[in-house]
């Protein structure tokens, strides 16, 4: 079953807590899909990723609604809106509260949800219940002032 971590965040935006993610995940030599909500949300993340150079670039692709990288295949990170993995990548991001149909392709998920707002609280946890029942391996993470901490 695959993976999935549940990412509460209380401190800082999606847009600034998952670069951090997705360098450890290059750190890991590992491939990445990031599932956007919307072409505004996947347009607005690729710029952040492209100015990331500190500790290292993250190169990435994308396939928005008029727009298409030509080879995802040879992407480390792919941006998308569509339920997709060109590059073959074991890990996914969702970082809108989408609910994936399939995630068995995926070594491991990462559910990045905002936790000032009560609607996305209440919708990651019917998602935790869903993927609870369907037996994969769940994980809570809480940003605290250290970081991030297991709950």
């Amino acid at each position: 079953m695959t993976s999935v971590g549940f990412y509460h965040l209380t401190r800082t935006s999606m847009e600034q807590a998952l670069p951090s993610l997705l360098i450890r995940t290059r750190q890991q030599k590992q491939k990445g899909i990031v599932l956007c909500k919307d072409d505004e949300q996947l347009k607005k993340l690729t710029e952040i990723l492209w100015n990331i150079i500190n500790p290292i670039w993250l190169p990435h692709g994308c396939h928005a609604k008029d727009y298409r990288d030509e080879y995802p295949e040879w992407q480390p990170i792919w941006l998308t809106t569509f339920e997709e993995n060109p590059n073959q990548a074991a890990y996914l991001f969702v970082v809108h509260g989408q609910s994936v149909n399939d995630i068995s392709q995926f070594e491991r998920v990462f559910d990045l949800f905002d936790g000032k707002e009560e609607q996305f609280v209440l919708a990651a946890r019917e998602r935790w219940r869903k993927l609870k029942k369907a037996g994969h391996d769940l994980t809570y993470w809480k940003q605290t002032e250290k970081g991030w901490e297991k709950g």
